[in-house]
């Protein structure tokens, strides 16, 4: 690469990076005033984010005398660095992916992992009997999301490469080739099905209602983060805002990668704030679908249940979208032999 493409790439991901700051913290506002009018409150401004961690930030960071230091402040700086990184893999409205040439959604699968393991690591490194509890469920959570997760990826990539795309597996392709506008009455179906899995898959990987038993308030005080604060449970925080905007901008690149430009002409300087507008409002409501509405119409289930729901039930799911989707790519062929 030329000494210009670098710059513009680290150009790009400085801006991206102040993008997903702010717009994650503004989600996460918009989700708590989400749930406190479909529950009768009032609830906190949606600046309150931005007020909550502007206030740890001042705090002082307290490190437990039985921690293990390095690795008790070294989590949350790990936490929020992988997850702005996944967001450069992604198309965020018009913005082509700014890392897209040097990784897919494999990657991106990988790397969404590495929150919830920095997580995991403070959580052991912190020597509370709670944050070893809430460690020890959150990568028994961990392991039950991944595998409808990756018959998700598997069966889109799939059914992109049944069409005769080249890489299938990668964000830009899924972006410029909607699944919906590639497949008939069965693979629509199951394209259904597998959205449904990965809505339910977003509030495991955020750790939220109804699969939030590595916290759990009311029994582990706090889980993983009970021994974290100031600077430190800012960047969790921050972390948390961040994986919020990366999970809604994934659903939306693999189901609903439209820009507004593309129905609307309008010139360049207005086409890209218009569709980064667009695609916030998408966030938007695949947050409030996938989290929102979930975590305030359920209740916190125990982990075992957590484990039978990835691993019987959503998996069930999954392969019958999956198998739907290669149904509806045969039936062409079997047109074609005249069967």
């Amino acid at each position: 690469m030329t000494p210009v493409t670098v710059a513009a790439i680290l150009g790009w991901c400085i801006l991206l990076s102040f993008f997903a700051l702010s717009a994650g913290l503004f989600l996460l506002g918009v989700d708590r005033k989400f749930a406190a009018h479909m529950q009768a409150r009032i609830g906190p401004p949606i600046r309150q984010p931005f007020i909550d961690v502007a206030k740890l930030l001042q705090k002082e960071n307290v490190v437990p005398a039985n921690a293990i230091p390095w690795l008790f402040s070294l989590a949350p700086i790990i936490a929020l660095a992988s997850s702005i990184v996944v967001l450069f893999y992604l198309p965020v409205g018009s913005i082509f992916p700014v890392l897209g040439t040097y990784g897919d959604l494999v990657l991106v699968m990988y790397l969404l992992t590495v929150p919830a393991l920095a997580m995991v690591a403070g959580g052991f490194a912190s020597g509370s009997p709670y944050a070893t509890v809430g460690a020890q469920r959150e990568m028994v959570t961990m392991i039950a999301y991944e595998f409808p997760l990756a018959i998700v990826v598997v069966g889109v990539a799939w059914r992109l490469g049944a069409a005769g795309l080249a890489a299938p597996f990668t964000l830009g392709t899924m972006a410029a080739n909607p699944i919906w506008t590639l497949v008939g009455p069965l693979g629509l179906i199951g394209a259904l099905l597998l959205l449904l899995v990965l809505a339910f898959v977003t509030p495991a990987e955020l750790s939220r209602i109804p699969f939030d038993t590595q916290e759990a308030e009311t029994e582990l005080a706090g889980g993983l983060l009970v021994e974290y604060s100031g600077r430190n449970l800012a960047m969790f925080y921050l972390a948390q805002g961040v994986k919020t905007l990366v999970l809604s901008a994934v659903i939306v690149a693999i189901f609903f990668p439209w820009n507004l430009s593309a129905f609307i002409a309008m010139s360049p300087w207005i086409a890209l704030p218009a569709d980064l507008l667009f695609f916030l409002v998408k966030a938007i409501l695949v947050m409030f679908f996938a989290v929102t509405l979930v975590r305030v119409g359920m209740a916190r289930f125990r982990i075992n249940q957590v484990v039978s729901i990835y691993w019987i039930y959503l998996s069930v799911i999954g392969i019958a979208g999956l198998l739907l989707l290669m149904a509806d790519a045969s039936i062409p062929v079997l047109a074609g032999v005249g069967i």
